[in-house]
């Protein structure tokens, strides 16, 4: 019998599908050049989601307010660029670092109470942090948004073009780089801790897990990647608005979930490429009503069941990654 050692390490190794996968994933703003910019916005989604299932689908702890971090990540990197520097790497790297700060600071926030009562202060922080980028119109541009936010090169040799092929590859890129190293992450002797902590908390204690400085750290991390995704945005449209912070933000990466498969970190980026697409065709033919579509669809996974109806293990022998 394999042994738990055996186990992690089994689940580290790379199924033959997975490199497949990213390869035509990196390969694809070129292969569909026109769809470069829905490429751009799917790999920026998905990593969101990506933070998101660290903490809802490996950790259990339940949360409307991601869209702060993401929120507070893409004002950062976009500041920085107006402000200080516009190469794209180091601002996205001080997006993340603002939005871990954050992340730290926030934690304490979630030691104590019911999912009810971390899902009403997690959207209290991100309700706050949108009114006071309104107020601090001096230095957010309030309601316009920031704007005359101008990019450099990535790695001073790609310029970001119209058509969106340096934006989507540069996003796929970083979402790659994020992916390998949560999936590293959850793969290890503290990412099994954090599923012991989501089947049973008490049970985690009683063994001599310590809850509440994992739950921290896997918090502090997932609004690190949630600031990159947030940053991304910023760095690619050149453009950051109070609307990072909005409450649908983070109410569709549980959508997003749901229809990916919530534990699963390609969940997070099979429910992105599915609700963007569903939204761009969807809204092409009926922009009023497109969320009544999404939402019927949703209804029936939830009723016939993701299993039955795109039966993702069937496809992937290897198992969840």
């Amino acid at each position: 019998m394999m042994n738990a050692q055996q186990s992690l390490q089994a689940s580290r190794r790379w199924k033959l599908w997975e490199p497949v996968v990213w390869l035509l994933a990196l390969a694809s703003p070129f292969l569909l050049s026109t769809h470069a910019l829905i490429i751009n916005e799917i790999a920026i989604v998905a990593l969101f989601a990506l933070s998101l299932d660290l903490i809802l689908g490996y950790t259990g702890i339940v949360s409307l307010g991601h869209a702060a971090f993401f929120g507070m990540g893409a004002y950062a990197a976009a500041l920085f660029a107006k402000l200080v520097m516009p190469d794209p790497v180091v601002g996205l790297l001080f997006g993340v670092a603002v939005a871990t700060v954050l992340g730290a600071m926030c934690s304490f926030t979630i030691m104590r109470g019911t999912d009810l009562t971390r899902l009403m202060v997690t959207l209290g922080v991100a309700l706050i942090l949108m009114e006071l980028a309104n107020k601090l119109d001096w230095l957010t541009g309030g309601a316009d948004g920031l704007q005359g936010v101008v990019m450099g090169p990535v790695l001073g040799r790609f310029d970001f073009d119209l058509q969106g092929q340096v934006a989507a590859s540069y996003s796929l890129c970083i979402l790659l780089v994020f992916f390998v190293l949560a999936r590293r992450l959850v793969h290890s002797p503290f990412g099994a801790t954090l599923t012991a902590i989501r089947d049973n908390r008490l049970r985690a204690m009683a063994i001599g897990i310590s809850v509440h400085s994992r739950m921290a750290l896997i918090y502090t991390v997932a609004a690190g990647v949630a600031g990159a995704a947030g940053a991304l945005l910023a760095q690619t449209t050149g453009f950051a608005s109070t609307d990072v912070f909005a409450f649908d933000r983070s109410a569709d990466l549980i959508l997003l979930l749901v229809i990916g498969g919530i534990g699963w970190l390609y969940g997070g980026i099979a429910g992105a490429v599915v609700f963007k697409i569903m939204q761009d065709l969807i809204s092409s033919v009926t922009p009023q009503y497109w969320t009544f579509w999404i939402g019927l669809f949703l209804v029936v996974l939830v009723l016939v069941g993701r299993e039955r109806l795109v039966r993702p293990r069937t496809w992937f022998k290897g198992g969840r990654s």
